[in-house]
């Protein structure tokens, strides 16, 4: 089955303008490394470049480190902001299991507690096997099992890919 995939910068440009309106002000967005905090990033320039900006890498709150063993590229975290009581956007390019989400919060939970988390995703890809479910989406897509959506970068445009 051919899926066709949209083009990654209007997507990007389609959850601006759905989460414009329902971010509080001392809202802080979070991206998860590596797709995720490159949308973050496009996000808060959406969306003015007012918002704080956190980076997330999970590798080491998977909880499929046992049997995968840590990404050959783990970076550091970067949360330049106080989490406590802050309304926090989480993103992520692809929704597909919830295992990277959850490990997400995992992790913010250790900077403070939020007041809130809510999740915007670039693809929601369905096959989910946690109650984790994005609050804003740029496009949801049926993907057939045993591929996969890749968020690419070069030359600083952003596309997807099928893998």
């Amino acid at each position: 089955m051919l899926v066709a995939l949209p083009d990654a910068e209007d997507l990007i440009t389609r959850l601006a303008a759905a989460v414009r309106s329902q971010l509080a002000a001392d809202t802080a967005i979070v991206g998860i490394h590596t797709g995720g905090a490159w949308v973050a990033q496009r996000l808060r320039d959406a969306l003015s470049g007012d918002h704080p900006l956190g980076e997330l890498d999970i590798s080491f709150y998977r909880d499929d480190f046992s049997r995968i063993g840590l990404h050959p590229q783990v970076k550091p975290s970067r949360i330049p902001f106080t989490v406590e009581d802050r309304p926090l956007l989480l993103v992520d390019d692809v929704l597909y299991t919830g295992r990277t989400v959850r490990a997400a919060m995992n992790e913010l939970f250790d900077y403070g507690r939020p007041s809130q988390i809510r999740l915007a995703v670039l693809i929601d890809r369905g096959g989910h096997e946690l109650p984790i479910r994005p609050d804003f989406v740029g496009a949801t897509l049926a993907i057939p099992p045993g591929q996969n959506v890749e968020l690419r970068c070069d030359d600083g445009r952003l596309s997807l890919a099928l893998k």
